[in-house]
């Protein structure tokens, strides 16, 4: 889609409203891309069949956000208004009064076009609990939070209730964190083969086999300097998580290793949650069960995705359900407090009934976490790169409000929701827990609650305090990160020039 800004009129860079108006482009017509066309927009609709035009008018108590949409069904002028003062204030409080109208004035536009609302409205970005969150620490009700969302942003009732209750338990968990708390993130980027909707950096563990015990040895490093500096700083850890890539990739020797490494080397003591994905149940044996439940494991992740097996081959995966029913059995009787599972809804080759029933047998065992997460289109993924056939949005939603009326009746609660690009349907992933069982790494991670350190190859930490957050990165790859590992170690000494700088 082509994209116009009548440059004269916008505060500043226009280029600074690029960022909302492809969000709001992605939510209308997902199918689209955006170009930025040199020389002024078209004044004849015949001349367009598929662009949108930005304008801006200030008026002495008014301004008007205009948005001109063309579509090869026709076209239509949308518009938001909000109080001319409103840009006489700083430069931020202009920025976000001016994109938010920016989206309002597309979203009327495109949705007077398309004849329908998409279930988020005009809410866009990655975490919509922010809102309801916000919200509600000011002084309203949930049910205030919630009308809010449905009227200013056009959020369907159903949406609107999951971004609250999300908000709800997202301010129960900062509550319960003190002043001295961070989180600890440990990646592991090796899988047994490369999912087809996969675009995490991660390596074929079978191609790079002579890379797994160095990278172990490595990150242990990196722990015991992580270590060092946080009982420098009278830093404690508040929740753990091995992810991936797929951590059971390594053998039990190996994850013996790097946990005992852990226990001995980081300030654990105050820990209460202690998560290890084991996602792909062909990387499951009975003797890395053991290894994890001897230390402290109490959390693991063992995610289906789907249990059509037509499906497990589409994407990629060289498990079957049945492996994913043994593997389940061994994780039954190795007695971990809490098994959390996930489902992906949009699936190449998956139909509304067979989500339906992956969803059913995954309810069957009552895991006590099951993480339902729409199918997002990821550059760099094969999926991306050579499509697939892929059920269509509305099938999608179907799926995604089964599982939502499902898992209410089961008792199970949403506690985490994110958004992605390229999602199907521009949906969202969340996650439902049994009462008690939400996990607290989950919602410190994606609401942004705490610092949340980020150990292993595309490690991203984020240092939070004070109002502040700084990132510090570590490189993509394995390689990489094992010939630059003295600058990720040299990197630790940031964390304690930031903690330093707090008041």
């Amino acid at each position: 889609m082509k994209l116009y800004f009548q440059t004269s009129n916008f505060p500043w860079q226009p280029e600074r409203y690029h960022y909302a108006a492809e969000q709001m482009m992605l939510t209308l017509f997902p199918g689209e891309r955006p170009e930025y066309p040199e020389g002024p927009p078209p004044q004849n609709p015949a001349e367009e069949d598929n662009a949108a035009i930005f304008t801006l008018h200030r008026g002495k108590k008014l301004t008007d956000v205009g948005v001109l949409v063309f579509r090869s069904q026709g076209y239509y002028n949308g518009v938001a208004r909000f109080s001319s003062e409103k840009l006489d204030r700083s430069r931020q409080e202009v920025y976000h009064t001016v994109q938010h109208a920016l989206k309002l004035a597309f979203y009327r536009a495109g949705t007077a076009l398309l004849g329908h609302e998409p279930p988020w409205g005009a809410l866009t970005g990655v975490r919509p609990v922010k809102l309801p969150t916000r919200a509600i620490l000011a002084g309203s009700t949930p049910r205030q939070a919630q009308g809010e969302l449905e009227k200013e942003y056009h959020v369907s009732p159903e949406r609107a209730r999951l971004a609250v209750d999300c908000a709800q338990a997202s301010i129960e968990v900062q509550r319960s964190l003190t002043q001295n708390e961070v989180s600890l993130y440990i990646g592991i980027p090796f899988c047994p083969s490369r999912c087809a909707y996969c675009s995490f950096v991660s390596a074929d563990v079978g191609r790079t086999l002579k890379l797994v015990q160095p990278y172990v040895d490595a990150l242990l490093q990196e722990v015991a300097e992580t270590g060092r500096v946080l009982q420098r700083l009278g830093l404690s850890i508040r929740s753990f998580y091995i992810g991936g890539g797929t951590p059971t990739t390594l053998s039990a020797d190996q994850l013996d290793r790097l946990l005992a490494g852990c226990e001995a080397q980081l300030p654990l003591e105050h820990c209460t949650e202690y998560t290890v994905e084991a996602g792909r149940p062909d990387t499951i044996t009975q003797e890395k069960l053991q290894a994890l439940a001897r230390h402290n494991i109490n959390r693991i992740s063992v995610n289906p995705q789907t249990l059509e097996d037509h499906v497990l081959e589409a994407i990629g995966r060289k498990h079957s359900a049945a492996d994913f029913r043994s593997a389940y059995a061994l994780v039954s009787d190795a007695g971990f407090s809490c098994v959390n599972m996930d489902l992906i809804a949009g699936l190449p080759q998956d139909t509304l009934q067979g989500f339906q029933r992956s969803l059913d047998e995954v309810l069957s065992m009552a895991p006590e976490n099951v993480t339902v997460h729409t199918l997002a289109l990821k550059k760099g993924s094969r999926l991306m790169e050579e499509g697939g056939q892929l059920p269509a949005g509305d099938e999608v939603l179907q799926m995604l409000d089964y599982s939502r009326e499902r898992l209410t009746q089961r008792g199970y609660i949403p506690y985490y929701l994110y958004r992605q690009k390229y999602m199907s349907g521009a949906l969202e992933n969340v996650g439902w827990s049994k009462p008690r069982a939400k996990s607290l790494y989950n919602i410190v991670m994606m609401e942004e609650l705490h610092t949340v350190i980020s150990l292993g190859a595309g490690g991203v930490t984020k240092l939070i305090g004070g109002g502040d957050l700084l990132r510090l990165t570590n490189p993509k790859y394995p390689q990489d990160y094992l010939s630059g590992l003295d600058k990720v170690l040299g990197q630790k000494a940031e964390i304690e020039s930031f903690y330093s700088a707090q008041p």
